[in-house]
């Protein structure tokens, strides 16, 4: 039987999926199953989308130019106009979810065997994605105890090699729902700068800002042509399913490359076009409505976590993720026990493990990705779940 590639083996697994087959054998045998693992949120799609993807007319669902239609486009420059920044359609491409555009981004920027630099814990599927495009990840590592900042200067000049081609952020994260200072930024600016690098900056949640800090984009930092932008509208509309992201760059050498992988893809999906130019112009109350909402979740889960014995959680500045650090040896231990073994009144809770969001396996053995994208009620029930596991696993430990 023929063997399969060695970057087949070298995958890693998704930390936020692997545990699936654990939850659905326990909904088989009617449990309840809260999910904290993955970012879906619960909130409903804009009913403007909805509305046109049930009025279509079209008789064949066509192939879309391959950058994306140009009225999507156009809409999204409006959309990133009210965000305070300049962006005109042309620097625009319409992406298979922000997945495609970080993919895309690595494969039209960097050769296999360039490096990249990363702040862990990081996404997990970039460093799958670097993988893909036979690159190697190095990271710098932001801690628990310092609310996951932005690593100093020397941390980035240390891990930088002759192959050291790029460095990527996302702001605000996922996983630590991080944001990043404007003195951060300006700093990273700096080592970009020195040292000519990509910088490909994820910004999805700039619209889940939750202090008085201002946003900043990668864009507005004065170094565009080694600026890539990643973004998507699976978050911000709860459309995660419709797979419509983009990448923008300033940089016309850079775009050049990515219409060609465009190209070879032939075309974003049809139908999550037509989803995402509704959503885009006149949601503005549905926006409000959905910042305020996850603002309340925050507020509530972070300060119920930390109540709980042995238990701590910063509090996230963006996004609608924290890490949490827990009174346990291994993480993903207890994780998959709370699946297998556990029940409360035939109710469990799963979790992403965070030891997958660190490019090094031995960090985060204590700590767990949890998405507050549920509502107060049933992040109220997780708590007291949460709790009560913890309780009874380690009194079996």
């Amino acid at each position: 039987m023929p063997d399969i590639s060695k970057r087949g083996r070298k995958m890693p697994s998704s930390p936020i999926r692997k545990l699936a087959p654990l939850a659905d054998n326990a909904k088989s045998q009617g449990v309840k199953v809260y999910h904290l693992n993955i970012g879906q949120p619960d909130l409903p799609s804009p009913k403007k989308a909805l509305d046109a993807v049930r009025s279509i007319k079209r008789t064949t669902l066509e192939y879309s130019p391959s950058e994306g239609y140009k009225s999507l486009r156009d809409a999204l420059s409006r959309y990133y106009m009210r965000m305070g920044i300049y962006i005109p359609p042309e620097e625009i491409i319409v992406t298979t979810g922000g997945s495609e555009a970080i993919l895309f981004s690595f494969l039209a920027c960097l050769d296999p065997g360039d490096e990249i630099i990363m702040v862990e814990p990081c996404y997990a599927n970039y460093i799958s994605m670097a993988i893909a495009a036979g690159i190697k990840v190095r990271t710098v590592t932001s801690r628990i105890d310092h609310n996951f900042a932005l690593p100093p200067a020397e941390e980035f000049e240390n891990a930088i090699t002759p192959e050291t081609k790029g460095i990527l952020i996302c702001n605000p994260s996922n996983p630590a729902g991080t944001l990043y200072t404007v003195e951060e930024l300006y700093r990273l600016k700096k080592i970009v700068k020195k040292h000519d690098l990509y910088l490909f900056a994820d910004e999805v949640y700039r619209e889940f800002v939750y202090n008085d800090d201002t946003f900043l984009s990668a864009l507005s930092l004065g170094i565009e042509q080694n600026v890539v932008l990643i973004d998507s509208v699976s978050k911000r509309y709860s459309e995660c399913g419709i797979r419509i992201g983009a990448l923008i760059s300033r940089n016309p050498q850079v775009r050049s490359a990515v219409m060609k992988f465009a190209q070879a893809r032939l075309s974003p999906p049809l139908l999550g076009q037509i989803a995402a130019e509704a959503s885009i112009d006149g949601t503005e109350a549905y926006s409000k409505e959905c910042y305020q909402e996850y603002r309340a979740r925050r507020d509530y889960f972070i300060d119920a976590l930390n109540s709980i014995p042995g238990v701590f959680s910063p509090k996230p500045e963006g996004a609608f993720y924290t890490i949490a650090s827990l009174p346990v040896a291994d993480a993903e231990d207890f994780c998959r026990w709370c699946l297998t073994d556990f029940r409360d009144n035939m109710e469990t809770i799963m979790m992403a493990p965070a030891a997958g969001f660190y490019g090094n396996r031995m960090l985060g053995r204590n700590q767990v990705r949890l998405a507050y994208v549920l509502k107060i009620e049933d992040l109220k029930r997780c708590i007291q779940i949460l709790a009560k596991a913890l309780e009874q696993y380690n009194s079996t430990k």
